[in-house]
């Protein structure tokens, strides 16, 4: 078990205490695999980028520390996840897609079908023309009408 605790500052940033009891802050966790083993190998770097701890697995993490780590990445990461195509898109590249996500709906422009990425046999990536990803968690989900507009790009 990784032996290390994790807490917020007074002005909200992110403080590791290591197993000498030395004060690290800011500190900031990068996930080696945000999409694909976001569980997996995440680095707690300090503010010149050197890797002071490194999680291989969040379950070897107490509760406490465990919470307080996800807690930051959720707000450090943005990756909606795509429940609906709403639209079906255009032959002609770019294309504007209508979803619905885990956060609502939203628009945005598909620069070309390179923008949409396998993750394994049932997920997917989706990143539109300003860089913003988008995950589909497993395709198999999705309805009749998404699963044609997806097929189409992978």
């Amino acid at each position: 078990m990784v032996n290390f605790e994790l807490q917020h500052d007074a002005e909200g940033h992110l403080l590791l205490i290591d197993e000498q009891g030395n004060r690290h802050v800011p500190v900031v966790p990068v996930r080696g695999f945000p999409i694909s083993d976001p569980d997996h190998f995440i680095s707690i770097c300090d503010a010149e980028g050197r890797e002071l701890v490194a999680v291989e697995d969040l379950a070897e993490l107490s509760t406490e520390v465990r919470q307080v780590l996800e807690d930051d990445l959720a707000r450090r990461e943005f990756v909606p996840l795509i429940r609906r195509i709403l639209s079906m898109p255009a032959d002609a590249e770019p294309t504007e897609w209508e979803v619905e996500t885990d956060r609502g709906r939203t628009r945005f422009v598909l620069n070309s079908g390179d923008d949409v990425r396998h993750l394994g046999p049932h997920r997917a990536l989706v990143i539109d023309s300003r860089g913003i990803r988008y995950l589909i968690a497993d395709r198999r989900q999705l309805d009749a009408l998404s699963r044609r507009v997806l097929e189409r790009y992978l």
